[in-house]
């Protein structure tokens, strides 16, 4: 819900492009900055512990959020020059955020690292699938109850509801037993950790899991199309907040339902060639939408644009989970939310700005080209990927 919520505030109080896209910037600099020490501290620590702290932190920066972007809020900062009292909310809401991003650092490679002492290794493939499908689950319905939200109720209200979910989640979470911690006390530093994680992604032998991670963010970095959703909203499609929701789902709904046909019939063989098929689908499909002015088209094209990034998600996340021992999965984590989970919010800011200098419909369309140039170039270039098979 909160990307909807954000962009939709952000966009309606400066109606500028490139503050979505500052948005997603504030949110990736810890998250890349932190990412290396992170993976460290989570291999040594007690996942489910550091989880909770992680869960219960987040959950009073939404309270913050809720607060900064509150009519009562914006009514007491408000003075007879409009313009800095926006100022005020704007920049607020990025230092929020970018604390959400520091917390973001620990607990995406903690929550990757758990997942794998959960479950035995021959049921570690179908767990990633469900792990998958009950985060797009969320996905799919949140952006749209909060365009439903934003449409009929306010701000306040959906953030409260975001808030009193994460309260739930951490409530919840508390229910899971805590696993051994496998890393040996004094074995290295936190600095030899870091390059232990490194030299291990980087190694000649783990090219396929390099290729794999790194196809994958410069598809999602130059197709990020999604993070100036409220510019096509507002000034191409002419939709309000309700339908805004459902183009933000659009693609986590085509993400579940591919994700739950591979839970039914796992892709049994040529996994790699696989996977640059569906990033040059997901190319065409960001061009599909850049030149749509009707909505169920662009929802289509987003649609669509979800069932082949939702192959490539399972494809990629297998990967890491199948290649990596236990004692280095949080610090391959971090790496790997280096290439890809950061990607999300660099491909907001590259979009942001691409739409500022060149507009909003030419951006797109450089994306999804571009998207499609990283597609062909992995499979001329890197041959052991477009091999791979697991």
């Amino acid at each position: 819900m909160t990307p909807v919520l954000l962009g939709w505030k952000l966009y309606e109080i400066t109606g500028s492009k490139l503050s979505i896209g500052i948005l997603g910037l504030s949110e990736v600099i810890p998250a890349v900055l932190l990412a290396l020490p992170a993976g460290v501290t989570v291999d040594k620590s007690n996942k489910q512990r550091l989880i909770s702290i992680c869960m219960a932190l987040y959950f009073l920066l939404m309270m913050g959020l809720l607060f900064v972007t509150s009519q009562w809020f914006t009514s007491e900062i408000s003075t007879p020059g409009k313009t800095s009292s926006q100022w005020i909310i704007q920049w607020l809401i990025y230092g929020l955020v970018f604390c959400t991003g520091a917390i973001r650092a620990y607990s995406s490679p903690a929550i990757n690292a758990f997942l794998a002492q959960l479950v035995p290794q021959e049921s570690l493939v179908r767990a990633v699938s469900i792990n998958s499908m009950t985060w797009l689950l969320a996905a799919v319905t949140g952006p749209g109850l909060a365009g439903l939200l934003l449409g009929y109720t306010n701000i306040t209200i959906a953030f409260s509801i975001t808030c009193t979910c994460i309260f739930i989640a951490v409530i919840l979470f508390q229910l899971i037993k805590p696993k051994p911690v496998s890393w040996q006390a004094g074995k290295t530093t936190t600095v030899e950790g870091m390059i232990e994680g490194l030299q291990f992604v980087f190694h000649k032998n783990q090219r396929a899991l390099l290729s794999a991670i790194s196809v994958d963010m410069f598809a999602v970095l130059f197709g990020g199309v999604v993070g100036i959703l409220p510019v096509f909203a507002v000034d191409i499609l002419k939709i309000g907040p309700e339908k805004l929701g459902w183009l933000y789902a659009a693609t986590y709904l085509g993400n579940f339902i591919a994700i739950a046909l591979l839970i039914s019939k796992p892709l049994k063989n040529k996994q790699g060639k696989t996977l640059l098929y569906m990033v040059g689908g997901f190319g065409i499909c960001i061009l599909v939408f850049a030149i749509s002015k009707n909505f169920w088209l662009s929802f289509a094209a987003l649609f669509v644009s979800g069932l082949f990034d939702g192959v490539s998600v399972i494809i990629r996340g297998t990967i890491v989970q199948l290649f990596v021992p236990d004692e280095m999965r949080g610090r391959v984590s971090s790496v790997n939310s280096i290439f890809v989970n950061s990607s999300n919010e660099l491909g907001q800011f590259e979009s942001g700005v691409t739409a500022a200098a060149m507009g909003t419909v030419p951006s797109a369309i450089f994306g999804g080209c571009m998207t499609l140039l990283v597609a062909v170039v992995t499979w001329i270039k890197v041959p052991t990927l477009r091999k791979f098979e697991y």
